[in-house]
């Protein structure tokens, strides 16, 4: 079991800069690589971050994937195509280190998902609805209070439907069964560039929990950005500031000699 799982812990200590003995880092993008915007399209690419992803992805001779709410094509867009290894849609589709992908067939589900959420949307201004092909986004940043509203609605439509109920951070996502971002990481470490290194997942959402969960079981550890909560993660970074900064130094680390 995860060391901390179920326990709320004030302040997780400072992740360490493991680098030298085989890490492999699995970053989230959202509030761990980028901060959070008003909305999905409003976080653009940085120079700053796509330097680090390349020369982390250098220095750790290819240990490195983002495992993301987003799309693969969001990812690349955000990222500047610096993650060459990438998860999208919570691990439903994902993008081995040599181009080849890897995708879960859509639900019949997903497609009565976004209709029901498009209509709900229409009665409430300000909220975002994503059709990803295997899941249905509901974003409701703008309009914060009608969350449980947009809970109630996802729960019946999951269970209507047959689909996953993916609450995140002001976002429910209705998504196709059958992967995870503790299953994506777990894909990643059966591949020959991770093979026989330390997982360490970076994530700060409640959908990063299974990849801390996957991480600790295969003998690494995950770091949770931002506020304290319950969680399964063993070390804690503040912000998106003092993950890149984190990232810089792993980077440094790992160079060789």
């Amino acid at each position: 079991m995860p060391s901390n799982a179920g326990t709320l812990i004030p302040c997780l200590p400072q992740a360490p800069v493991h680098a030298s003995a085989g890490l492999a880092l699995f970053l989230d993008l959202d509030g761990v690589l980028a901060p959070m915007a008003s909305t999905p399209d409003a976080v653009v690419a940085d120079p700053r971050r796509t330097r680090i992803l390349h020369t982390l992805d250098h220095a750790l001779e290819g240990r490195l994937a983002v495992i993301s709410g987003r799309t693969l094509p969001e990812i690349d867009r955000i990222t500047g195509g610096a993650a060459r290894s990438a998860a999208g849609v919570h691990g439903l589709q994902r993008r081995r280190r040599d181009g080849s992908t890897a995708t879960i067939e859509p639900s019949a589900g997903v497609a009565a998902a976004v209709e029901a959420f498009r209509a709900f949307a229409e009665t409430h201004p300000g909220m975002i609805v994503e059709d990803k092909g295997v899941s249905a986004g509901l974003h409701y940043r703008a309009v914060p209070h009608v969350e449980a509203e947009a809970l109630a609605l996802a729960d019946v439509w999951a269970e209507r439907a047959g689909l996953v109920a993916q609450p995140g951070k002001l976002v429910v996502e209705l998504k196709t069964p059958g992967a995870d971002k503790g299953t994506a990481l777990t894909a990643f470490m059966g591949e020959p560039a991770f093979a026989n290194a330390m997982p360490v997942m970076l994530g700060d959402d409640l959908t990063d929990e299974a990849g801390f969960l996957a991480a600790e079981a295969m003998g690494g550890f995950g770091i949770l950005v931002g506020a304290p909560r319950e969680t399964a993660a063993r070390y804690g970074l503040a912000d998106v500031e003092a993950v890149l900064t984190w990232l810089e130094a792993v980077a440094m680390e790992a160079q060789p000699a």
